[in-house]
Parts: C-alpha cells; sequence; structure tokens
C-alpha cells in the first residue's frame, strides 16, 4: 500500500505530539474498508517508531455510534493508545467510554481524507489548546449560551452545572480522547430545557455540504420540527430509526481550529474556527444522560455567540481575547 510522505508526516505528528506515545507503549489501529490507507499509515509509523502495534479492520458500522464488535471493545482495554480511523464514528459508544475509563488514551479519527489529516494535523497544537482550554473555563461558569445567526437561528441552551470540554488535540494524560485533527471546545446542554430554532447552513455529518439550510424547531431540548430541501429530508431519514433520544440536543461546541475549512466531512467542519454547531443524539460521552446509537452534529455559519450577557462571538468573529 502507497503512502504519501505529508500522510506518513501526519500520522507521526499524531502518534508522537499529540498522544505523547512513549516507545514502551503498546498501539492498537481500528479501521474499516473507507479508512485502509489511514490506518495503515498510522501502522506503519508506529511501527517505525518502535512501538509494538496491532492493526485490526472491522466491518464498517451503519452509524455513528454504533458499537464496535464485542472482541474489539475488549481489546481496546488492553492497550496503552488507541487509534479508531473508522468511516462511522466510535467516539460515542460504550467501547470508548469503557476503555477510557480504564485509562487508555483514544484518538477516534471518523471520516478522516488524506487532505483533512495533512491541512488540519500541521496545525499549532499548543495554540488551538489554549484557545479551547480558555473557552472551556467561560463555559463553566455560564448558565445559558444563546446563539443567533443571519441564517435565523435564534436558540438558547441552559448549560449550569455541566462540565466542559477541551478537545484540544493533546491526549497526553491517560484516560483523555478526542478526535484527530480536533480542535473544539463543547459540553452538553441541559435535557429537556433548551429552547428556539437552529438553522444549519454549513454542513451536517453524514449528510454533508448544505446546499438548502436546514430549519430545526427545538423545544423541551428535542427537535421538533425539521424542514428545508433534499439535506432536511436525508436528516430525517437518518435520525427516525432511532426514536426520540435521537432528537435530544446533545452537544454545543465551538471551532478552535484555524487551520480547519469546511468541506462537508463533519470531522474537519466542526473545528472551522468561527463556526459552532449544535449535535443531536447521545450525549453520554460529554456526561449528558441519553445513550442512543446516533450522534449527529450540524455546522452554523457566521454565529453570535452570548455566554450569559456576554458576547463572546459575533458573526463568526471571536469578541474577546483567547
Amino acid at each position: 500500500m502507497n503512502i504519501s510522505n505529508e500522510l506518513y508526516s501526519a500520522s507521526q505528528i499524531a502518534i508522537r505530539d499529540c498522544m505523547g506515545t512513549k516507545q514502551n507503549e503498546k498501539i492498537l489501529v481500528i479501521t474499516d474498508e473507507p479508512l485502509r490507507t489511514l490506518g495503515y499509515s498510522l501502522w506503519k509509523a508506529a511501527r517505525d517508531f518502535g512501538n509494538d502495534v496491532l492493526l485490526t479492520e472491522i466491518l464498517p458500522r451503519k452509524s455513528n455510534g454504533e458499537e464496535p464488535p464485542a472482541e474489539v471493545a475488549e481489546l481496546m482495554k488492553k492497550f496503552d493508545v488507541v487509534f479508531c480511523p473508522t468511516s462511522k464514528s466510535l467516539t460515542h459508544t460504550d467501547a470508548r467510554r469503557t476503555a477510557s475509563g480504564l485509562g487508555v488514551r483514544i484518538a477516534t479519527l471518523p471520516g478522516v481524507t488524506e487532505e483533512i489529516m495533512v491541512r488540519c494535523m500541521n496545525a499549532d497544537y499548543n495554540a488551538i489548546a489554549k484557545r479551547t482550554h480558555a473557552l472551556c473555563a467561560m463555559m463553566e461558569k455560564t448558565s445559558v449560551i444563546r446563539v443567533t445567526s443571519p441564517a435565523g437561528t435564534d436558540v438558547s441552551m441552559p448549560i449550569k452545572g455541566r462540565t466542559a470540554h477541551a478537545s484540544s488535540g493533546l491526549f497526553r494524560e491517560k484516560g483523555q480522547s478526542g478526535n484527530l485533527p480536533t480542535g473544539e471546545a463543547y459540553l452538553a446542554p441541559v435535557e429537556h430545557q433548551s429552547h428556539g430554532i437552529v438553522v444549519v447552513d454549513g454542513s451536517f455529518a453524514t449528510v454533508g455540504i448544505v446546499e438548502t439550510p436546514i430549519r430545526i424547531v427545538v423545544k423541551d431540548g428535542y427537535a421538533t420540527e425539521i424542514s428545508g430541501g433534499t439535506e432536511a429530508e436525508q436528516l430525517k431519514k437518518l435520525l427516525e430509526p432511532h426514536g426520540k433520544d435521537a432528537y435530544n440536543i446533545a452537544e454545543f461546541g465551538i471551532g478552535t481550529n484555524d487551520r480547519a475549512i469546511i468541506t462537508g466531512k463533519i470531522i474537519e467542519d466542526e473545528k472551522v474556527m468561527g463556526t459552532i454547531h449544535i449535535a443531536f443524539g447521545d450525549n453520554k460521552s460529554m456526561g449528558g444522560t441519553v445513550r442512543v446509537a446516533s450522534h449527529l452534529d450540524g455546522l452554523v455559519r457566521q454565529p453570535t455567540v452570548w455566554f450569559d450577557e456576554k458576547m463572546i462571538m459575533k458573526n463568526g468573529k471571536f469578541s474577546i481575547e483567547l
């Protein structure tokens, strides 16, 4: 299998810099056919660093948040560092949560392309980490987040008491996990309390770039109406099989990666600085109470964001020092 020098270098950065992997640590790479090249690149870089590394390929999951095979979930517990370059996300799975709880450091890379990997892994992750942790500290002192946008978003999400998570790209401590490439500050709004309108005009997980904005009415913490064009119909079909919990307002996040661009791949899009995203479905990974085999993020362009009365972003530009 041919691996480009750029992808190999990005894989080295992921292993050495982002995960802080030591030579005596054991690495597991879980991949599937669509991301096999990326899985092999990580395996090859880990091998060349001198690590004991295992590459295993699973069948593609049907949805983001569907569990990997039980045997693979058991394997995850036995390694120091786990990489998951897979076509559907393993982030919001019990397998990932359990392994993290045992101290395993895990990087999930759902749907990452070579272009995304090369572009975003060469960002300044120390600067991203500083920006991300600053936003998390502010969110944890906030009771309500409000977001408006030129496309029509106007939603309020109570967050009091919720822990904010810094997906900073530096996962060097026991039990830390997050996406690679990355750069976002996020949390789970309090269940049953969000109200308003979310207009997704960037992209939606699995759906891709949104040509006709998707308008979502939110009542008592759930999406109750979804309208728009063909992308809205696609979203309805993705959510419907999973029942009411798939419509739960699961996440509010702010992108902090200045190298990321909107491509239609949510793994990169939700990290774009100057955007926010709101996800629907599973929030158990981020301190919520809803477990469902679906987690879909929608990107809002040019948002204005208030943490309580303080405006921290206006039309997609931070209005505070970070």
